[in-house]
Order: structure tokens, then sequence, then C-alpha cells
């Protein structure tokens, strides 16, 4: 058990961190449904890991699947299942993870990326331990301890019809909250060494040398706005790109991209990356007639990058929508005859999202 954690790198001495190690060793007994709220990289799954690993499940599944990596059908299909032709292509039946981890617990990442339609069936299994698979009738009977996470404010889209209250409630028996790196200075560098021994191990290098005192002060004053992960990253490279194995690290590599031949010029597929942003086709046809409604209302110099320039409309398009939506991102998806979560992906494309 203990080397399982010090692998999943949850070391440290920080008040901050000691306190949700606590937490999670109260609540990680009993079978109740646990959400973990934190930024990006501060390590969500290990903490739903560490809450399997210390219950009296242990010794049974541990599943675990990311909510926004698929469309809604895969993933009422990757979580429920479905039974033999329920759909095209659905050729024999197919197990869900909450029947694979039945007896053990299932760890939903992302949950604010969910349907309402998945929300729901979420909320049935919740309260009667059972549910259908898709294209089935049956009642499929499941003991299964969930685990949900998100790196939103599930009370706020919650208070705003984006999420359900009535399954906020029900997940919400207890909330770990995760602190960023930034608030575990003390932590800093005893993760920055654990990252750089296994990287010169890695490296099949003698010895780590260890960080000059100027990079101990680029490791202690940077954001961190990536979190252990981004912190994983930057140490490794620095370790990796150490051209003397030696001699003490004293430059810390932070920006890989940071070059004096970095293209500045933005250059984008915009079809491509609004399909793949709002898991949904997009006509060219609604592109074009939003493109030219706002395009007559301006004088156009030419030359233009045309991609560049459709892609300034689309964010003057969604600002007024979200305006005329009174910021409501539900009413803003029909004002523009989207999904919810199709909206939520384009405006996530264009950073738009803490502006609502």
């Amino acid at each position: 058990m203990t080397n399982q954690f010090q692998q999943d790198n949850l070391i440290g001495q920080s008040n901050a961190l000691l306190e949700v190690l606590e937490h999670v060793s109260q609540i990680a007994p009993l079978s109740k449904p646990v959400l973990i709220i934190g930024e990006r990289g501060t390590g969500k799954e290990l903490i739903a890991e560490r809450l399997h690993f210390l219950s009296a499940r242990w010794d049974q599944s541990f599943i675990k699947l990311n909510c926004s990596s698929l469309s809604e059908n895969l993933l009422e299909s990757e979580l429920f299942g479905h039974d033999a032709g329920a759909f095209t292509g659905a050729n024999k039946k197919h197990q869900g993870r909450f029947e694979r981890a039945d007896g053990g617990s299932l760890f939903l990442d992302e949950l604010a990326n969910t349907s309402g339609l998945v929300q729901e069936k979420l909320l049935r299994v919740i309260e009667y331990g059972e549910f259908e698979r898709v294209g089935g009738s049956k009642t499929v009977r499941t003991d299964v301890r969930l685990i949900c996470a998100a790196n939103e404010d599930l009370p706020t889209l919650a208070e705003a019809g984006e999420f359900r209250a009535d399954l906020l409630d029900r997940l919400a028996f207890d909330v770990i909250t995760l602190p960023p790196l930034r608030h575990r200075q003390e932590d800093i560098m005893t993760l920055a060494e654990y990252f750089a021994i296994g990287m010169a191990r890695q490296l099949k290098h003698e010895l780590f040398p260890g960080f000059s005192p100027r990079a101990i002060q680029q490791l202690m004053d940077h954001h961190w706005p990536g979190n252990i992960r981004e912190l994983k990253n930057v140490v490794e490279r620095s370790v990796y790109r150490n051209p003397e194995t030696e001699a003490a690290i004293t430059n810390i590599v932070v920006d890989p991209f940071a070059s004096p031949y970095r293209p500045i010029t933005r250059v984008k597929t915009r079809e491509r990356q609004a399909l793949a942003s709002a898991h949904a086709p997009v006509t060219p046809s609604d592109t074009v007639s939003s493109c030219t409604k706002l395009a007559n209302s301006d004088e156009i110099s030419f030359p233009i990058d045309f991609k560049e320039h459709c892609e300034g409309l689309e964010v003057v398009l969604l600002k007024q929508a979200l305006e005329a939506g009174q910021f409501n991102q539900k009413k803003t998806a029909e004002l523009l005859n989207l999904s919810y979560h199709q909206l939520r992906g384009i405006l996530k494309k264009y950073n738009l999202l803490d502006k609502t």
C-alpha cells in the first residue's frame, strides 16, 4: 500500500496536503459517493485511487472513465453498456463500467461535461442501484461506490440550471477539495527532487546532483497553473536537458515552446477543431450564415486570412449571444440552436468559459 502511494506522488508535508489525506482516511471506509474538486493537475485521480484502496473494496475493481472524452451516446454506452442490436454496429452485448465495477469503485472524471440524460441515469443508479443497458429493457443491479471529480464549481452550475441539483445533492455526501500547488509551497522542492531522481534513473545517471540556488528560486517563484503535473514535466525536462550530468541543475525549462524562431501567426483548421470540441457536426451553411451576417456590418480590407477572420466573427457572435442570454449557457445554447454541450465545447475552444 505504501509503495503504491509513493509511486503515485502523494508526498509532501504541507498542512494543506496532510489535511486532505486525513479527510480521505475518514471517508474512505464508507461506501458513500464522494466528490473530488480541484484544478487540473492537482491529483484528483490519485485521491480517488486512495479512497478505493483504503476502503473495504480495495481487493475489488477500480474502474475509471473521463466523461469529457466521449460524446453523449458513447458515454451512455460506456457507463451503462448496451444490448446487441441497440444501434448500428452493436453486434453483441457490451458491459458498461457500472457492471464491470460491481462490488468495487467507479471513478468519473470531468463530471461537469455530462449531459442531462446521463445525469438522470446516474441519479437512478445512486438512488436504487439499478439501470438498463442502452437498447435493453432488463434491469441490471449493481453495487458500486461512485467517486466523481470536477475542476468546475458544480454548485454554481446547478444554480444556473446547467447541472442537476438533485444529482449534486446525492453525490456530495462529502466533498474533498484539493489545494493547488501554489498553496503547498513547502512541498514544491520535495516533489521536484522526487521527480528529478526518478528522471535521473530513467536516463541511467549515476546520481542526481541537485538544484542550484537559482533553479530553486525559479521553481519556488513559478505560479504552477498546471500544478503537480506541470511541475513533473518541468523538472523531468530540466534534468533531461542538463548538459553536465554531474553538475547541479541551473536552468529550469518552464516553457518548452520558448524559441526565437517560434511562429507567431495563428494557423488553425477551424472546421475540424469545432467538430472535435463540440462532439457534434457543424454544417458549413451555419458557419457561412453567421459569418455573412456579421461581415455585412463591417468594412473589410483585403487581403485577409479567411479562417482567422471567420474565427473572429464567431467570437463576436458568441459574445453577443451570451449577452442576449444573460450569460446563462443554457439560454445561449437555445439562442444559437446548439445543444448545451456543443456550446460549452465551442466556448472552451475560444477560452470563453470563464466569461460566463
